[in-house]
This record gives C-alpha cells, sequence and structure tokens, in this order.
C-alpha cells in the first residue's frame, strides 16, 4: 500500500466528544480515493460511485496526523476499485493504528455526457 494523503486534525474539527467529525474523515477519504484513482487512470474524469462500509475501530483526537493509504484491487471496462486504510499516527512516538478501511469505486465519466466511459491502457479518455 502507498500513502496518498496525511491531514492534522484540529481543534475545530471535532465533536463533543473530542473525536474527528466522521463526515470530515469521509471527505478525506473521498479525495484520496479520487487521488489514486486518477494516478492509475491517468484522469480527472472520475466520480464516487460507491463507498463501502465503514467501521470506526479508534478514534481521531486533536493533534493527530490521519494518514490515508490505499492500492487498487481491480480496474474494470470503465471503473477502478480501491482498498483505503486510514491510521493515526502518534507524532511522539511515531507509531500508527489502524482507524477504519473500507473500499471505494469510482468511474472514469466522458465530461460532456457523464456517462460511463473506458478506462484505455494508457488512461486516455
Amino acid at each position: 500500500m502507498e500513502l496518498i494523503t496525511q491531514h492534522l486534525c484540529a481543534a475545530n474539527q471535532m465533536g463533543l466528544h473530542g473525536n474527528l467529525f466522521g463526515g470530515i474523515l469521509l471527505s478525506w477519504i473521498d479525495e484520496a480515493g479520487f487521488i489514486l484513482a486518477a494516478k492509475h487512470c491517468k484522469s480527472a474524469q472520475l466520480v464516487t460511485l460507491k463507498l463501502e462500509e465503514l467501521t470506526f475501530k479508534k478514534p481521531l483526537k486533536e493533534g493527530n496526523l490521519a494518514l490515508i493509504y490505499g492500492q487498487v484491487e481491480h480496474i474494470g471496462n470503465s471503473s477502478i476499485r480501491l482498498y483505503l486504510e486510514v491510521r493515526k499516527k502518534d507524532v511522539l512516538n511515531q507509531t500508527e493504528e489502524v482507524v477504519t478501511f473500507t473500499w471505494i469505486v469510482f468511474v472514469h465519466v466522458n465530461p460532456m455526457t457523464g456517462k460511463p466511459q473506458k478506462i484505455t491502457q494508457n488512461g486516455n479518455i
């Protein structure tokens, strides 16, 4: 798996119990998935089709770094399926713990019609 992105968990992103809002983490996951999919498809003409179930195993607290790792699971005719894993990193002792993981699917679309379009060998539209 490769490191795609990392984010610092800030005070203004915490909920009532001092944990990172889940919606913020979901947006980071979607963004990281897009980055990885665009890299492998060599195209930015991608839309999120499906984000599979997430179970939050550990909380992210203020000051934690959220690292998002990923790998390509499958490239189909017009879609790409990725496995993404979020880890929290303690900057003091440099340890990482899995926070959550999921699979996400993006579809390569025609920018004019919005309809699925084949992912070619070299990623051209």
